[in-house]
């Protein structure tokens, strides 16, 4: 049987704080979400489509998002979908599609510079650093770029 694959990759701005809490184990996940602007031209008439995708990001990833993210801050996440199914207060049965953050990027904007900051798991499944605060923040000039 042939095995599945999934991976999501979106680029937005978080909606509003993320929230940090400990499983009942004391694993770190934290919650947030990302809205994401879709533009496209109907009856030549500019339109603007905003979907927001709830993410989940545990161990120390969702340490650092909770710790330097905020609502607005520009971020470019990559993960794995999953799809999980419960009951709501009333008892209707409900499901919620989100993405578990494998990698994520902080992207900087309007008034924040413009630094990114980001984050990748080794492979071994010890946390990385983010890139350190010493690197300038100053654009890149690609034409000095060697190759």
């Amino acid at each position: 049987m042939a095995r599945g694959f999934s991976k999501a990759i979106i680029t937005g701005n978080v909606v509003r704080d993320p929230e940090l809490r400990a499983t009942s184990g004391g694993t770190q996940v934290c919650s947030f979400s990302v809205a994401v602007n879709y533009n496209y031209v109907q009856n030549g008439e500019k339109k603007e489509q905003v979907s927001y995708i709830n993410c989940s990001a545990w161990g120390k990833a969702g340490e650092i998002i909770a710790q330097y993210a905020k609502k607005g801050t520009g971020i470019l996440v990559s993960g794995r979908l999953s799809q999980r199914a419960f009951e709501d207060k009333t008892g209707a049965k409900r499901s919620a599609t989100e993405i578990v953050v494998e990698d994520f990027n902080f992207l900087g904007g309007a008034g924040e510079g413009s630094s990114s900051r980001s984050y990748t798991p080794s492979s071994n499944n010890e946390s990385a650093d983010i890139i350190p605060d010493d690197i300038p923040d100053e654009p890149i000039d690609l034409s000095e770029v060697p190759f």
